[in-house]
């Protein structure tokens, strides 16, 4: 029961799925809480991936048949789906990141750019750059198989925000602590929280892996973690620690990169 509790929190803190009433009640809420529910957050991913893999199969159903733009219409109101029930979250990290690290080079000044509510040249351009690749790369995935592309949908989500638990491993929070939302989350995770994650995970790598096969696991799992993995040495290089936001832009560019490998998994089946 505290599990669930925990995995309900990370479901009211990471989507606007409503936790009202008597189940908020329930729930509950503590700092050491929003904590523990950190090992929960690829479970979000669980919930948001099916929300848009569904999205996908019914707008591939609905949509004309042998239609070349059917595909990139059903990718389109995918990606619309998983933005309106996170609320665009992760989306705005990435513009308050590119923002900040793009507009200065010196650490604190970077650190209030990404605190200010508005979007920057920067900021613009990243969101762009990024939903334009995951439409156009969940389009081919769909026009390939639609199979294939409703397993990568459900896998990226889910590992996308496994990678962010590792950077909150290993790296500090930095920022204005004292008015951050996600300081009790992002302080620290144990062994066990990074357990949970991973557990999370494993159903998601095995649809991946039982869909297409193991290279395509390897690719997606392979250009994923490179992905985090640049950007937690970005952010380590320049503000020497991670902020909220830089987690949410984690998971964006995580996300791209497993799309990306499933589909280079495509080339390199035949």
């Amino acid at each position: 029961m505290q599990a669930l509790r925990h995995f309900l929190l990370a479901v009211q803190f990471f989507t606007r799925i409503p936790i009202t009433g008597r189940l908020a009640d329930w729930v509950g809420y503590s700092p050491e809480m929003l904590r523990a529910s950190a090992g929960h957050f690829p479970g979000v991913g669980w919930i948001v991936g099916l929300v848009a893999a569904g999205t996908l199969a019914a707008f591939d159903w609905l949509l004309p048949t042998g239609n070349t733009y059917a595909p990139l219409g059903s990718a389109i109101f995918s990606t619309l789906a998983s933005v309106l029930l996170t609320g665009c979250f992760h989306e705005d990290g990435l513009t308050d990141v590119v923002d900040g690290l793009g507009g200065s080079h010196d650490r604190e000044r970077a650190l209030d750019i990404m605190k200010d509510s508005r979007i920057g040249a920067y900021g613009a351009m990243a969101m762009l750059l990024a939903v334009l690749s995951k439409v156009a790369l969940l389009a081919l995935l769909t026009s390939h198989s639609l199979g294939l592309a409703l397993a990568a949908l459900i896998g990226a989500h889910v590992i996308a925000r496994l990678w962010p638990m590792f950077v909150v491993r290993s790296l500090p929070h930095v920022g204005d602590t004292a008015k951050s939302k996600s300081k009790p989350l992002a302080e620290f995770i144990t062994r066990k929280g990074l357990v949970s994650c991973m557990l999370w995970a494993l159903p998601a790598t095995v649809l991946v892996a039982w869909w297409q096969g193991l290279p395509a696991l390897v690719c997606a799992l392979a250009l994923s973690a490179a992905a985090a993995l640049w950007m937690r040495q970005w952010f380590y290089r320049r503000l020497q620690g991670f902020t909220g936001d830089g987690l949410g832009a984690i998971e964006q560019v995580s996300e791209i990169g497993f799309y990306l490998g499933v589909a280079f998994s495509i080339r390199l089946s035949f």
